[in-house]
């Protein structure tokens, strides 16, 4: 399909005049790979794309911040983060302010850094901000792993782990007007995109697993525009993503991890959109559990943003008070998220 009927598949996209189509991608890569491809000015106005929940850090709820500042204030405590995170506003402060004020707070690029720090230097309790989707929640369970098998008592996480399924339903049932869903390739690589067969039967709606270059993002669009008010599943991202999924990274996680009832921003809790330690590894957990509250900072339309009620750039702040340098919600902070890619790539 990709090559010779490309350019005609693009010109078929652009000129389209039928019913308007709203598409959702709910996964931060594909948000930025939008936005770099130049996507949306390719389409027909009538073909809308709409950035749902699919940035990890844009849905954690500020109560985890704030969990998590409260842990780097202790003095046997260090708190590992990637760096989107940092800048993330808790209720009264970020991981950023944390640490200006003297707290233990360090970026890293893997989390298996932590079991490194962790077995120099027994004298600190090292926490990792274990912030994703089914995506990361591996890297987290072979984390736990390493530190049982260590005997390391010094590793603890801190987990905001969403899953996919429940989070589309949510959208879906709570009035998103939604026609078509581009499934998150990388948690498709985990779970395989089985995992969207029966939401798909159950919602009457299609899903088409994308990878992430320019024509791979055009030949998805069409795909739903073809399959518009039907259900059904492709996967166009078969190089990476199977029926089934990584059956090794799966175990690892039920390993360590069971479902269990998570908050979002802007959507409050969603049965069963979680995962939480098992109750066998709760000395690993860093207080994880009942973390539901959130606090908006004053004028922030995140909550909106998120679930596609709003576009970023109908948002008060956005490109006023808020902008990548000065962020004043989470979709403006991470690099994934809806508000910073609207901003850098000019999108209205």
């Amino acid at each position: 399909m990709i090559g010779a009927d490309i350019n005609a598949i693009a010109e078929q996209l652009k000129n389209y005049d039928g019913e308007e189509v709203r598409i959702m991608e709910v996964c931060g890569t594909h948000t930025a790979a939008i936005s770099e491809n130049g996507i949306p000015s390719m389409l027909s106005p009538k073909i809308k794309l709409i950035s749902g929940p699919g940035c990890p850090v844009c849905v954690t709820v500020t109560a985890v911040i704030d969990k998590l500042v409260e842990l780097s204030m202790r003095e046997d405590t260090v708190v590992l983060t990637f760096g989107d995170l940092i800048r993330v506003k808790g209720t009264n402060k970020s991981l950023a302010d944390a640490k200006a004020d003297g707290a233990h707070v360090k970026m890293v690029y893997s989390p298996m850094e932590t079991v490194t720090m962790a077995e120099k230097d027994p004298d600190h309790t090292y926490v990792f901000a274990a912030i994703g989707f089914e995506t990361t929640a591996p890297v987290y369970a072979n984390v736990l792993n390493e530190a049982v098998n260590k005997g390391l008592d010094n590793v603890k996480l801190l987990t905001s782990l969403k899953t996919m399924p429940q989070v589309i339903r949510w959208v879906v049932n709570n009035g998103g007007g939604i026609d078509g869903f581009i499934a998150p390739g990388h948690v498709a690589a985990i779970t395989g995109s089985d995992i969207f067969k029966a939401l798909s039967e159950e919602l009457g709606l299609p899903f088409v697993v994308s990878g992430f270059e320019g024509e791979q993002l055009l030949l998805t669009i069409y795909a739903l525009l073809r399959m518009k008010g039907n259900k059904g599943i492709k996967n166009l991202y078969k190089s990476v993503v199977t029926s089934e999924g990584n059956i090794k990274a799966k175990e690892m996680v039920d390993k360590y991890f069971e479902p269990s009832d998570a908050s979002w921003r802007g959507m409050g809790k969603i049965q069963g959109s979680g995962l939480v330690l098992k109750k066998e590894y709760e000395k690993f957990d860093a207080g994880s559990r009942d973390l539901d509250e959130d606090h908006m900072p004053p004028g922030c339309s995140c909550a909106s943003v998120l679930v596609g009620k709003i576009k970023p750039s109908d948002c008060p702040m956005f490109g006023k008070m808020c902008t990548p340098d000065n962020a004043h919600g989470a979709c403006m902070v991470s690099t994934e998220g809806s508000c910073y890619n609207y901003f850098v790539s000019g999108r209205k």
